[in-house]
């Protein structure tokens, strides 16, 4: 993959191979330029002694091998710029000017223009590289190997050689190495890797698995559907790989400025080297052209297409390392601009998964009677409330000095136990059970309703299960999402950025308002369809560009907004905002597709952490122009009046560059 810089720059001759992501052959790299550098040490140690030869041949035979060798790329790539019709680049300048101060046997400046700048390409690859490696490093997610199945044998093969249509096995606790169908198998599958969602998934035959995924219980044979370099991890990192096609502003105004500075630096420099011995008496001609092609190499502008593009890719591979995927440089400046960002709450700010937070008993019974009433029902059940409700139970025995071992028996192949004689689920209702004597229901108030069975409370404050016993209701047990540890940090951080919060959810009006509050969020909406919340989400961006009415409204006018969502129910929404940011979206087709920004780890606090790692990118890129240009101009001003040597020019060229691509490596290590 090359840079994210024009024809019109310097880097069109940088070697792409340098960045790639995989191992770089640094021998081959550094080979050409150590001799050089040997070459050019020597023939400055001795520059008189081989001055002094017939005809300067020694000179020659030391300085020319060491400019070829140094600046074999940048002849190169001029000569097929100018073929193509594109002559005026950084090149074309650096040629120019390199192949004067020969003609005017200024051979150490013109190997020092050449080898510095090899020696600035050397570190833009070490940068780029890093940036690379660290996201190359964050997508380790996938397994090693495959067991592939072979004539009825297992064989440990990398995934990278199966290929569509053979048949993997998966044993329990191993990882998904690549996507497939379930052929043979029943299991839960952890997905929380590639989704964010907490809750296992029961997968059977017939369904698909994804890469990375990570099988709990049962042994699973995949036909394989995909192979490895379409799997969606292998997408993400090809996103990653691409995020150069989409430019950020700043970078987009760099090719255009340097597409019209190149040939006014060259037009100057023409200037400089005719006019003066023209028209000022006793202006001699090879000291005007020796300024000119100071002027040449001092106005190259390496450091601003160079440093620029590194910067971002900084900003991207700093994210990368920090479980954050930037799809762009363009999204690294949106991120920059948010100043409204709206949170989905399930999965989002919540783990997705359910704890008792409330038993309310009838007819006698004790909390713990129902608990255990409720878990036998249950037992059978993979179901997330299912699950809460045998865990709550689990610490009720706990809690009564009771025996791990009744905990245990709480599991669905041990149903049986508790002498369950009828089992019978009813869809989107609940359960209906026969334990001994007893006919047990569990489930919604839609259940009650359906089986006539009196109770004094329909409308309850998050996800219900309640029980009756031979039509009798016995009481009910809450249960609620619960928040993730880092949520309020979350929220205190994008509020000190002076960022509006903003939730949306399905859940009730109170149990919104409830989450709100613990969170400190400035605003809520609850009660939500999925579709209500691009809705919404459609007020927020059209208000964005309206003075807010608090402290911080004068600085909130024309600002963007960012939607935070799990990446699969969330996608409409996720597409819609201004900024799209899937929460543990890798593996998620729609996530990868529709998100800017994949937060990897799960984490709403990586939002503010995204938000503020692309405000110190731009910072960073700001300082580089800055001091790029302020020296361009000094040094520019010097040549014209014959203060800065070749020398000076090297340093304002080669030095700048050096000088911008170790500030934007400080990205990485933010």
């Amino acid at each position: 993959m090359t840079k994210s810089v024009s024809s019109s720059s310097c880097c069109d001759h940088s070697h792409g191979h340098r960045h790639s992501l995989d191992r770089v052959d640094w021998r081959a790299e550094l080979t050409p330029a150590a001799i050089a550098i040997v070459l050019f040490i020597f023939g400055i140690a001795f520059k008189q002694s081989l001055h002094n030869t017939p005809y300067a041949i020694a000179e020659y035979a030391v300085f020319l091998p060491a400019y070829l060798l140094s600046g074999w790329s940048v002849l190169t790539t001029a000569g097929r710029n100018i073929l193509r019709g594109r002559v005026f680049d950084e090149n074309f300048l650096m040629t120019i000017a390199t192949l004067g101060a020969i003609a005017i046997h200024e051979l150490p400046e013109a190997v020092g223009v050449m080898l510095f700048f090899q020696v600035g390409e050397l570190f833009q690859g070490y940068a780029v590289g890093r940036s690379r490696q660290s996201i190359k490093a964050l997508l380790e997610v996938q397994p090693n190997t495959a067991n592939l199945k072979v004539d009825g044998e297992l064989r440990a093969v990398s995934p990278e050689s199966v290929e569509i249509g053979d048949v993997v096995v998966v044993r329990p606790g191993e990882k998904v190495p690549l996507d497939g169908e379930i052929l043979s198998g029943k299991s839960q599958v952890d997905t929380s890797a590639l989704t964010g969602e907490s809750v296992p998934r029961s997968v059977s035959v017939g369904e698909t698995v994804l890469a990375g995924m990570i099988n709990q219980s049962g042994l699973l044979a995949l036909r394989v559907t995909k192979p490895f370099h379409e799997s969606s991890i292998a997408r993400i990192l090809e996103l990653v790989e691409n995020a150069s096609s989409k430019k950020a502003q700043t970078e987009r105004f760099i090719t255009r400025f340097a597409r019209y500075y190149t040939p006014i630096v060259v037009v100057l420099s023409l200037a400089v080297a005719i006019l003066p011995p023209l028209l000022v008496p006793g202006a001699t001609q090879a000291e005007w052209i020796y300024r000119a092609l100071v002027l040449l190499v001092i106005s190259c502008p390496c450091g601003l297409v160079i440093s620029i593009p590194l910067g971002y890719f900084g900003g991207i591979g700093g994210a990368a390392k920090r479980g954050i995927l930037i799809k762009g440089s363009t999204f690294v400046d949106a991120l920059a601009q948010v100043k409204t960002v709206v949170f989905d709450k399930t999965g989002t700010l919540t783990k997705g998964n359910f704890l008792v937070s409330e038993v309310v008993t009838q007819n006698g019974l004790s909390e713990h009677q129902l608990l255990k009433l409720a878990a036998q029902v249950e037992a059978q059940s993979n179901h997330p409330v299912a699950q809460s409700i045998r865990a709550a139970y689990g610490q009720s025995v706990g809690q009564k000095g009771g025996q791990k071992g009744d905990q245990n028996r709480l599991q669905p192949s041990r149903a049986k136990d508790f002498g369950i004689q009828a089992y019978e689920e009813i869809a989107g209702q609940g359960i209906r059970a026969r334990l001994g004597s007893q006919t047990v229901l569990a489930g919604n108030d839609r259940l009650l309703h359906r089986e006539n069975i009196p109770h004094d409370v329909c409308h309850v404050d998050g996800t219900v299960a309640h029980l009756a016993i031979d039509g009798s209701y016995a009481g009910r047990i809450v249960i609620a999402d619960e928040l993730k540890e880092e949520s309020a940090a979350a929220i205190s951080a994008l509020k000190k950025q002076n960022i509006w919060t903003v939730m949306l959810t399905g859940d009730s009006q109170f149990a919104a308002d409830t989450v709100a509050q613990q969170l400190g969020l400035d605003d809520y909406r609850a009660e939500l369809l999925p579709e209500d919340k691009v809705d919404v989400l459609e007020t927020f961006l059209s208000s964005a560009t309206q003075t807010r009415k608090n402290s911080h409204a004068q600085k909130n006018t024309h600002k963007k907004v960012a939607f935070v969502g799990d990446g699969i129910n969330d996608a409409p929404a996720i597409a819609r905002a201004d900024v799209g940011i899937a929460m543990g979206g890798l593996g998620s087709d729609a996530a990868i597709e529709t998100a800017d920004v994949v937060v990897m780890t799960d984490s709403p606090a990586k939002v503010a952490e995204a938000i503020a790692l692309s405000h110190r990118t731009l910072r960073i890129i700001w300082q580089n122009i800055i001091i790029a240009m302020t020296i361009k101009a000094v040094f520019i001003a010097l040549g014209a009046i014959g203060i800065a040597s070749l020398w000076a020019a090297v340093f304002a060229d080669v030095g700048v560059a050096l000088l911008a691509i170790l500030n934007a490596s400080r990205v990485l290590r933010a």
